[in-house]
């Protein structure tokens, strides 16, 4: 399974929290202790990388945003205050408002101008230049190691065979590849029971559709 390549740290008895909108989406209880998890390594081979995440699950429902931004520069050795960035985000109960209001948050605490928003129309999901672009865009970001935060939403399919919905709106992190890229490896906030699980590029591609990431 793909959850074995997260060492758990710190176990929580959290529920799941649904909500029927909103950016955020489905999430950990909102009085829930945060459960923190790490890559067992910074592993980089033939066509292949993991980046070594801290991971922290989110505290509430709407925090999705925040948490995913906060997992990301965990693997630049960064370890921030999930309510001081969604203080910055503009972060409320409904969420996290779009890709562009995380992208100079990510800028700022790396420290440089590196990270740039691109958006996934609808309707261009299934174009093979834009599911090259992302899948050129992972592999270029973790290789420069960081972590890609994208905001997608509706249910896709991991390759165990899992479906993850959020219909109304969620934000995870992209934190490793294999294959050069065709299939990658999300860091989700969402539930630390599914903290890690690996997608193909192209239904991560259809599932950030009408939204964008930041690589």
């Amino acid at each position: 399974m793909a959850t074995t390549l997260l060492r758990k740290t710190v176990l929580t008895a959290a529920g799941i929290a649904a909500t029927a909108g909103g950016i955020a989406g489905p999430a950990i209880a909102a009085h829930a202790a945060p459960t923190t998890t790490s890559v067992v390594a910074d592993r980089k081979g033939h066509g292949e990388r993991e980046l070594d995440v801290r991971y922290e699950a989110q505290p509430n429902f709407y925090f999705c945003g925040p948490a995913a931004a906060r997992n990301a520069l965990s693997v630049q050795g960064k370890n921030i205050d999930v309510h001081a960035m969604a203080e910055e985000m503009g972060t409320t109960e409904a969420g996290t408002n779009s890709i562009n209001d995380i992208t100079p948050v990510l800028n700022k605490e790396t420290g440089k101008d590196v990270y740039k928003s691109t958006e996934i129309p609808v309707d261009k999901a299934r174009d093979r230049d834009k599911v090259d672009k992302l899948r050129a865009d992972v592999v270029k970001t973790v290789d420069d190691g960081r972590a890609v935060v994208a905001n997608i939403a509706g249910t896709a399919t991991d390759t165990d065979g899992n479906a993850h919905s959020f219909e109304g709106g969620h934000y995870i992190s992209v934190v490793g590849y294999r294959d050069g890229g065709k299939v990658v490896t999300i860091a989700d906030s969402a539930n630390p029971n599914q903290a890690s699980y690996r997608m193909d590029v192209d239904e991560l591609a259809r599932w950030i559709a009408s939204r964008g990431y930041s690589s």
